[in-house]
């Protein structure tokens, strides 16, 4: 594997991942986001997907070199993604971990922003960039919007969840999720790689596997979930 993610020729004469010019190990990256103790991996089973000639590598299981036990390793779909029809694990835990107060506010604000991109209560001229007025009740929920760059994707960002590692990913801005087909028309496979679709509903029937999607309308309808909990 490449710097870059991409998948390169090996030299070993059989089927192997290997680090490659890849600034760290597969195993430490391992302990990193999995937060396992120190120690040598005897064995590490992945599950592998190439899109586009990028490499994704999901840890299932490993097992240290000085234990018997083999090591379970939690699989999470999409684990960013938080629309009507499927909600992260690692989303639900961060909100319901959240002061409840400070939780509700944050998705009474998100239902604010919302009411202003719904088809029935658009406002007209309407533009995408007012999704940014939700970056503070994200905020508080656990994603920190970068400045809107105006090219490639809008806003360089970052995921902080609990006692997890801070995710760095790019997030693109959309009214709908149906929007993002212009980025996969557009951008090439080196462009159009891990990132999120920030939008105020989710209309999108198929979304790259390397896409999660966060939709303003699952949050807002989620505070009534919150309040009852």
């Amino acid at each position: 594997m490449s710097a870059d993610g991409k998948v390169t020729v090996g030299k070993v004469g059989h089927d192997r991942i290997q680090q490659g010019k890849a600034s760290g190990s597969i195993g430490e990256a391992i302990r990193h986001w999995y937060q396992l103790s120190t120690g040598n991996f005897k064995r590490i089973d992945v599950d592998v997907q190439i899109v586009e000639d990028i490499f994704y590598v999901r840890p299932l299981r490993c097992e240290y070199a000085s234990r018997s036990r083999t090591i379970e390793l939690p699989v999470i779909e999409r684990p960013l993604t938080f629309t009507l029809d499927y909600q992260s694990p690692f989303w639900r835990k961060q909100i319901e971990s959240v002061d409840r107060k400070l939780a509700l506010w944050s998705l009474d604000e998100i239902c604010r922003v919302v009411k202003d991109h719904r088809p029935g209560t658009k406002l007209a001229h309407i533009q995408e960039t007012d999704i940014l007025r939700a970056s503070g009740p994200l905020h508080h929920l656990g994603l920190m919007l970068g400045g809107f760059v105006g090219k490639g994707y809008d806003c360089y960002s970052q995921f902080r969840f609990g006692t997890l590692p801070p995710y760095d990913v790019p997030v693109e801005l959309k009214r709908d999720s149906t929007g993002f087909e212009y980025q996969q028309r557009k951008y090439g496979k080196d462009e159009l790689s891990r990132a999120v679709v920030l939008c105020a509903t989710h209309g999108h029937k198929q979304v790259p596997v390397n896409i999660d999607v966060m939709e303003l309308e699952a949050l807002c309808q989620y505070r009534d979930r919150l309040k009852v909990v």
